[in-house]
């Protein structure tokens, strides 16, 4: 519950919860997720590998070491599915 009140204060866009086994997932445009995890955040990302056909898990670091694990779908969106420190 502390995550999704954290991505909505963070993001500031629009998020809807997309059907996961993992509960709390946070989603929008992959465009406007990208834009404002380099430009807002300083996020860049830093690794990336295939999850499926359709999908793509990335893993996104900022100077501090904070960390955020995106999963991008063939679709056009993008959902944040983890976060951390360092």
């Amino acid at each position: 519950m502390l995550f999704r009140g954290l991505a909505l204060i963070i993001l500031g866009v629009p998020i809807t919860a997309q059907a996961s086994p993992i509960g709390d997932v946070f989603c929008a445009r992959s465009e406007e997720l990208r834009d404002r995890l380099t430009r807002q955040y300083g996020s860049e990302r830093q690794a990336s590998g295939l999850r499926g056909r359709e999908q793509v898990m990335e893993v996104w670091t900022d100077q501090r070491g904070d960390w955020t694990m995106v999963v991008r779908y063939a679709s056009g969106t993008s959902c944040i599915v983890a976060m951390g420190e360092h």
